[in-house]
């Protein structure tokens, strides 16, 4: 059985806990601006909680491949 890390996006290779990053911000993005009706917030919230999980997760990934 084999386990993919990586997914592959128009020819790159993106690590899955890029990705999960990605959503993860977007999902706050879009919490906060309903909850707020304002951008700023919004923004700063997304972007805080994409840096905490694409960094608490990247010591996790194994770049051997």
């Amino acid at each position: 059985m084999t386990v993919r890390d990586e997914v592959s996006i128009a020819g790159v290779p993106w690590p899955v806990y890029k990705l999960l990053a990605l959503a993860i911000g977007l999902v706050v993005l879009v919490i906060v601006a309903v909850a707020t009706g304002s951008a700023a917030p919004s923004v700063l919230a997304a972007a805080a909680a994409g840096t905490v999980v694409w960094l608490a997760l990247s010591p996790f990934h194994s770049s051997e491949s």
